[in-house]
């Protein structure tokens, strides 16, 4: 089935070499400025402060870059040949080019940005088989792991009112069978954690939902794959990423102190943390670091899709984070409780649109030059013994 893999070694990105730091001076534009990943900067590595990773489905899926009010493809690259199991396999190579290039140590993927998803649930977990077979071999061969992988639960059309909470059983029991199988290809490649995004676990309108009963039944979902990954020996973070809307009118896991108290409320606290997306934070109208910091605060903040919208359109854009002062006081959070893993901050999660043209070093350099900003600030240490000393003056008078 693997007829490319067989084929002679192609170098996709033949003009690119790896990408270097070669420091604030340089003018080469395929070189680092700031993103020296073995700088140590507070007792860590500058690769362990912003553990990079490159999302699939915003890179190497075959739809990114199609405009949505004409259906026209406008990143036409030679590897998208179509939707066959042999341009998903291609598509590995290419990746894991690009990865190395890049010099990033992790990625992460849904089930249906790496395989096909064939005429019935068999096939597709077959066509998961063979690529993540693929996928295994490549960290071997490279030493890049998997941050996280999730299970998309809200794109094909069985999912129109949700998985977790759909009305239909054969919905919600596809949705189980999805995360199942994703849990173990979790444990196949050694994923650090498993996210949870209820894209669709929410309602259009309340009038023809119930909506404790919705809750009741997205629990019991999230206690069955807590079940199953300590079953199969799992050792992988598990994270809810909280969303307000879009493509639901409301959905449940609005915010982050949503998603907390549902946890709470359902006896889940102690299996799940966060992962944080600030364009998401933004579109439930808090500031862009607000969810970061009331995840930290509570001990749940667990990983970070870093990326940004526009303030001024009501949908999520994902692109990469252009205000340096939001961004640093979101990495000062990051600083504070000391890191992010097993997560990432941040994941170069931007989406790959018709007029895309800013590249993922650009990210990285912004997000470097931020993180170290961020780690040498006097406020970083200052504003913790000044909190605490306050709170200890209020609390004595």
């Amino acid at each position: 089935m693997e007829s490319a893999a067989k084929r002679a070694k192609v170098d996709y990105f033949p003009s690119v070499g790896r990408i270097q730091y070669e420091g604030p001076e340089n003018t080469n534009p395929l070189a680092f400025k700031y993103y020296n990943a073995d700088e140590v900067i507070m007792g860590k590595p500058m690769r362990e402060w912003c553990r990079f990773s490159v999302a699939w489905w915003h890179t190497f899926n075959g739809q990114m870059g199609t405009d949505p009010f004409s259906n026209t493809k406008t990143h036409l690259r030679p590897w998208d040949r179509g939707g066959s199991l042999e341009t998903y396999l291609e598509r590995v190579d290419v990746a894991f080019e690009f990865f190395q290039k890049l010099g990033v140590d992790y990625y992460c993927f849904h089930d249906l940005d790496v395989a096909p998803q064939g005429d019935s649930l068999e096939e597709f977990q077959k066509n998961l088989d063979v690529v993540t077979d693929k996928l295994l071999r490549k960290q071997q061969e490279t030493g890049i792991k998997l941050l996280w992988g999730t299970q998309n639960l809200f794109s094909n059309n069985r999912y129109k009112d949700g998985a977790a909470t759909a009305p239909e059983f054969d919905a919600f029991a596809y949705g189980c069978a999805q995360t199942k199988k994703m849990l173990d290809v979790g444990k196949k490649l050694g994923a650090a954690n498993h996210i949870f995004w209820g894209g669709r676990e929410g309602f259009m309108t309340p009038l023809n939902t119930k909506v404790r009963d919705d809750m009741d039944h997205m629990a019991a979902f999230l206690r069955m794959a807590v079940d199953y990954k300590k079953k199969i020996g799992f050792d992988a973070q598990f994270c809810v990423e909280p969303k307000p809307r879009e493509p639901m009118a409301h959905q449940y896991d609005y915010d982050a102190q949503t998603v907390i108290g549902f946890l709470h409320s359902y006896g889940l606290e102690k299996e799940f943390k966060l992962n944080i997306e600030p364009n998401h934070t933004t579109l439930a109208g808090h500031d862009y670091e607000h969810d970061l910091r009331m995840a930290s605060a509570c001990g749940m903040l667990g990983s970070i899709d870093c990326n940004a919208g526009q303030p001024y359109l009501g949908w999520d854009t994902d692109e990469f984070p252009s205000d340096p002062r939001k961004a640093l006081l979101s990495m000062l959070i990051v600083v504070q409780q000391g890191g992010i893993a097993p997560g990432g901050a941040p994941r170069l999660d931007r989406r790959s649109v018709a007029e895309s043209s800013t590249p993922p070093l650009v990210h990285s350099e912004a997000t470097t030059l931020i993180a170290s900003s961020a780690a040498r600030a006097p406020t970083s240490r200052t504003c913790s013994s000044h909190t605490s000393g306050a709170w200890t003056a209020s609390h004595e008078a």
